[in-house]
């Protein structure tokens, strides 16, 4: 598990985790939680409930969802079609095994959440797939927090999201996005 890189190069992303999900966990944990602590720290301050209900898309072994319990979050729920096992090991509470095409294709329809979180994943979907899982998660949320170890993606307005905030803290960046426009804050380097 500490040599992620060459396994996805094997396996691929898919791969990897169907074969390792039940065991997975991120080895950036600390970073995650540290950007995501500081990514949310103003938002959160002047917007409380944006912790009422959380999405932790591509939930893995829990590492955000425990990070969002500590920042105060009073309801999280997980997705990841992989790592049900891991997640449930941790956080206590089972994950949907949703993908993300499945959510593109409208699988949350009705729902609604304060705020979506998707660390170290959404680098992963094909670039050609970005743009109908952004539209849908415009449907369930206004705020979607996307944490990754590259400075890809980048979410677009036309796709429904102008981003808000971004900073980086120990090489993972976080993006906060809205569904409305507001300036732009930047942190750390680019």
């Amino acid at each position: 598990m500490d040599k992620i890189r060459p396994a996805y190069e094997e396996l691929g992303a898919e791969g990897f985790y169907a074969t390792h999900g039940a065991r997975y966990r991120n080895p950036h944990e600390p970073r995650v939680r540290a950007v995501l602590a500081q990514a949310l720290a103003e938002p959160v301050a002047a917007e409380p409930k944006l912790l009422d209900s959380v999405l932790d898309l591509a939930c893995g072994s829990g590492e955000a969802t425990l990070a969002l319990r500590e920042l105060g979050a009073r309801e999280v729920s997980g997705i990841d079609p992989y790592t049900g096992v891991a997640y449930r090991e941790r956080t206590g509470i089972d994950a949907e095994a949703l993908r993300f095409e499945e959510i593109a294709a409208g699988a949350l329809a009705g729902r609604a959440y304060s705020l979506v979180v998707c660390t170290y994943a959404l680098h992963l979907l094909a670039e050609s797939r970005l743009p109908a899982l952004a539209y849908a998660l415009t449907e369930v949320t206004s705020a979607f927090v996307v944490v990754t170890p590259h400075k890809r993606p980048v979410l677009r307005p036309e796709w429904g999201w102008h981003l808000r905030r971004e900073l980086v803290v120990d090489r993972a960046r976080a993006r906060l996005y809205r569904t409305s426009p507001e300036p732009v804050e930047a942190t750390g380097p680019r």
